[in-house]
């Protein structure tokens, strides 16, 4: 079998594993790196990625820097073999040669969804807990939930921007991968999901936006009482873990004013703020991070490093507009979902530090590149008719 084909059953195998196995999916997705560079030293070629890879180098390389200048160098360093995760943008942006090969990639990580929300409904019916968190096979709720929004703007996606029968399967996995979240009981991933159903529904038909205040009450009457409880709370400033978002919101906002070029060094956020002068609770303290993207990467990696990854944000954001006022059919579904999956995690992550978990970050990008993928495709098979 040709580097061509490995490549991509090797990141579609990644993909079906992604949500039911995390062991799994880095040895095929580490397969699929070593694929790839294979690929680049045959063909001597420079690799290619969309524009937005500019400025997550940016923020790779100020990380660096702030590894250097860290409050405890090698912890920031070990920490920060995490960067090699960027490199999936590059990757998905070559790793295809048909448009078939995205769909059949993308099927697999239905499948994977499939699994892991069918495990999670049967734990919960079995086995879980009064009011426990599910988290499938993942190893922490937070990081399922973050798993369930991208699947939410993948699947909602398709059912509205594709034809055919399949569509109806991803509509299925939408419905399926909005009911786990409900299973985690995290507010965060609840919110991203809304904003990821308000981005589609505005992109496919506007009018019917005014069923989301609907589904959603809908939703809140139908849920076992654990989930309502936890839906109510995020009105309540007293609740324990409001509260001690807003300590973690002052704490980094003072860790930012001591720290502001360098940050206190990637994985030394926890540390540093157990300082008196922060402020934080004896039960604040208990913590890793500050609960919101960009309070910790400005205190962790400094101001600049912050603004980078505000650029990517802001980079993708233009460029996938200008990809949906294309109006290539074929390349809207990609698109759209990518739009709604950014839109959605950003939102979400202004409670969580959800761009932390490698194993969601590393989904993330992948739909972030894909429209890119597509339409480096539609270019080539152009190039090659004419």
């Amino acid at each position: 079998m040709t580097l061509s084909k490995l490549l991509p059953l090797a990141l579609s195998l990644f993909l079906l594993a992604s949500m039911v196995s995390i062991s799994a999916s880095q040895i095929f997705l580490g397969l699929a790196f070593l694929f790839w560079l294979i690929q680049l030293f045959r063909s001597k070629q420079k690799p290619g990625f969309p524009g937005f890879f500019w400025a997550l180098l940016a923020f790779a390389l100020l990380t660096l820097i702030s590894c250097v200048m860290s409050d405890n160098p090698a912890v920031s360093f070990h920490d920060s073999r995490s960067l090699l995760i960027l490199l999936i943008v590059p990757l998905v942006y070559s790793a295809f040669q048909q448009k078939k090969q995205i769909r059949l990639a993308n099927l697999g990580l239905l499948a994977s969804a499939f699994i892991s929300i069918s495990y999670s409904f049967v734990y919960f019916l079995v086995k879980a807990a009064p009011g426990e968190r599910i988290a499938g096979f993942m190893g922490h709720y937070m990081t399922q939930a973050g798993l369930l929004i991208l699947i939410c703007a993948l699947a909602l996606s398709m059912f509205f921007f594709t034809q055919g029968k399949m569509r109806y399967l991803w509509g299925i996995g939408f419905v399926l991968a909005a009911a786990g979240s409900l299973l985690t009981i995290t507010r965060s991933a609840w919110i991203g999901i809304v904003v990821v159903v308000f981005v589609i529904l505005l992109l496919y038909k506007p009018k019917a936006l005014i069923l989301v205040p609907v589904v959603v009450l809908v939703v809140y009457f139908l849920s076992p009482q654990p989930v309502k409880r936890r839906a109510m709370s995020i009105f309540d400033t007293k609740v324990t873990s409001n509260k001690l978002r807003i300590e973690y919101f002052g704490a980094g906002l003072k860790i930012i004013r001591d720290y502001p070029v360098f940050g206190t060094g990637p994985n030394t956020v926890h540390v540093i703020f157990q300082r008196p002068q922060y402020g934080l609770s004896e039960e604040a303290r208990d913590n890793v991070h500050l609960h919101n993207n960009f309070i910790q990467i400005a205190a962790e990696r400094g101001i600049p490093t912050m603004l980078a990854w505000v650029a990517f944000l802001a980079w993708t954001l233009i460029a996938l507009a200008k990809q949906l006022k294309n109006k290539d059919p074929s390349q809207r579904p990609y698109s759209a979902a990518a739009l709604a999956a950014l839109l959605g995690m950003v939102v979400a992550g202004l409670f969580e530090y959800n761009f932390g978990d490698s194993e969601v970050v590393t989904l993330f990008l992948y739909l972030l590149t894909l429209p890119f993928a597509w339409e480096f495709l539609s270019k080539s098979h152009a190039s090659e008719k004419s």
